[in-house]
């Protein structure tokens, strides 16, 4: 059985920017949360931001660049909300060392926890190829990251490592 980073607002918890989950109904999901060990966290939440709270988005980058330093996340009313967002994946990766996590399962289009799509920071629910905050610092330390989404791939290669 593997430990498993999972978004907290996967496993219906409401803690989204507007107090709702996000539906992750799929066979591969529900094996996961009967099978695996699930580590739950909404990074935003760890950080202290409240919910519900105005949308954000990184501004014309991805998160990458936020951990670099060269980009920003700015909420829907411009605040700068670059230190929270950074504070949330210092603790996802905390929470990964201590439980000694290899996979995560973050929700996609998040500027936290999006892994292939994020929203392009203009507002207009424009989404573009990049990862969210947590992601990237995740991915960068190794840990592998899917979406609701690509839960069937992680699905697979939890199948394969046994049968190893």
């Amino acid at each position: 059985m593997a430990k498993i980073l999972v978004s907290s607002c996967l496993l219906n918890c409401a803690v989204r920017y507007d107090g709702s989950s996000v539906e992750a109904c799929s066979d591969d999901f529900e094996w996961l949360v009967d099978t695996q060990e699930i580590v739950s966290l909404c990074p935003e939440v760890a950080a202290g931001l409240p919910i519900p709270r105005v949308p954000a988005e990184i501004c014309g980058a991805n998160g990458t660049e936020v951990l670099d330093g060269t980009a920003g996340v700015i909420g829907s009313d411009r605040t700068d909300l670059t230190e929270q967002f950074m504070l949330g994946a210092k603790l996802a990766l905390e929470l990964c060392r201590k439980h000694n996590i290899q996979y995560a399962v973050l929700t996609e289009n998040s500027p936290s926890c999006g892994s292939n799509y994020i929203y392009d920071g203009s507002f207009s629910g424009t989404k573009i190829m990049g990862s969210g905050v947590v992601s990237a610092l995740l991915q960068r330390t190794g840990i592998i990251v899917f979406s609701q989404h690509t839960v069937g791939q992680l699905r697979e290669l939890i199948s394969a490592s046994r049968a190893n």
